[in-house]
């Protein structure tokens, strides 16, 4: 069976209502359900099942200020548990092979607005953490 592989180079990031594509330099996005132990007297070794589900989101960016730019986004979402991120392996229109993930109720809980060494470009990291992610190809 023949697979499809990428070269990470074109991924989406929105957040909330800000495309900030052109500012990521990096996204990693974590996804999966907490374990919850269901072992009991006579089993002969541990047995789990699928809790609430886990979203850790964490996106390194050219910092750049303005107006819908990447400070003026964080300064918007930053301490609000709301917050919505789409994440596309390859542009904005999702398919089979890009899928787009929907994360919504994200908690960014701070960020470093000014931060950078001479001669070099200013980066900042956002963490996101917490709610619910949804995928979608179609």
């Amino acid at each position: 069976m023949a697979t499809t592989t990428i070269a990470l180079n074109n991924a989406s990031v929105a957040i909330g209502a800000v495309d900030l594509s052109d500012q990521v330099q990096s996204v990693t996005l974590t996804i999966g359900y907490d374990q919850l132990e269901t072992t009991a007297m006579g089993d002969n070794g541990r047995k789990y099942t699928k809790g609430l589900q886990s979203v850790d989101v964490s996106i390194t960016m050219f910092n750049s200020y303005g107006s819908s730019e990447v400070e003026a986004t964080l300064v918007d979402v930053v301490g609000d548990d709301a917050v919505t991120l789409v994440i596309s392996p390859n542009g904005t229109t999702e398919s089979p092979t890009n899928p787009e993930y929907t994360i919504t109720g994200a908690f960014l809980s701070n960020f470093t607005p000014v931060t950078g060494t001479v001669g070099e470009l200013s980066m900042v990291t956002a963490n996101f953490v917490g709610g619910t992610w949804a995928r979608d190809i179609a």
